[in-house]
């Protein structure tokens, strides 16, 4: 999680779709009142959030918080942020001795090649549409499409973002529209069209039926 300091960005769209989807959907219309207040908030930088989901992959929370502090401490000192140069100044042993794996090192260092040689244009997001975004994102080596669509849905903030490879995703829908039957993608799919153009805010809902707790990423 970004340090409690680090100023946050709340998606002003939230009021509005919360309004739509309980008028379009059945599901919504008592999901919403039920869990009540909350919504997307981007806190920290592109490159900051992309390296923690790196570092975080098939691991705990637990252990991931560790690695990262580890490796921040390399890097930038006390501070959470990080910069693309300052982990390309380090040699693959020394950031492998963050607890870090040989194949993750890889990862962050691609990233931050990335970022320095401008192969990924953070400052052109905001006018991109959002499969070109994921086109860019997917080419550095650690990013599939589930970690794409999950930062265009917590650091980018879009409305309408449906990540069908999301096993949360597909496990509320099941047990939200077809009575815990098995969902194929093709269904969520078209569950997921009712939520348009809001289908980020609907999946929000969808994993705290599951689990209350606000998500974050």
């Amino acid at each position: 999680m970004p340090s409690a300091t680090t100023p946050s960005l709340v998606a002003e769209f939230w009021d509005d779709a919360c309004k739509h989807l309980v008028k379009r959907d059945r599901v919504m219309k008592k999901l919403i009142p039920r869990l009540g207040d909350g919504r997307l908030e981007s806190r920290g930088d592109a490159f900051t959030t992309l390296a923690r989901s790196i570092v975080g992959q098939q691991i705990s929370v637990k252990a991931a918080q560790a690695v990262w502090d580890r490796f921040v401490a390399l890097t930038a000192g006390p501070s959470s942020k990080l910069a693309p140069n300052a982990v390309l100044a380090l040699d693959a042993p020394h950031i492998r001795a963050a607890g870090l794996s040989a194949r993750k090192v890889e990862y962050l260092c691609d990233l931050a090649e990335h970022f320095q040689s401008g192969a990924v244009r953070p400052g052109r997001w905001r006018e991109m549409d959002d499969e070109a975004i994921i086109e860019e994102l997917v080419g550095i080596r650690g990013i599939g499409r589930w970690t794409a669509e999950m930062f265009l849905i917590f650091h980018l903030l879009r409305p309408n973002v449906l990540p069908l490879d999301d096993v949360g995703l597909i496990k509320g829908i099941s047990v939200n529209y077809f009575s815990g039957e098995p969902v194929s993608r093709a269904e969520a799919r078209e569950v997921g069209d009712g939520w348009i153009p809001y289908r980020s805010v609907a999946t929000w809902y969808i994993w705290r039926s599951l689990d209350p707790m606000p998500v974050s990423y």
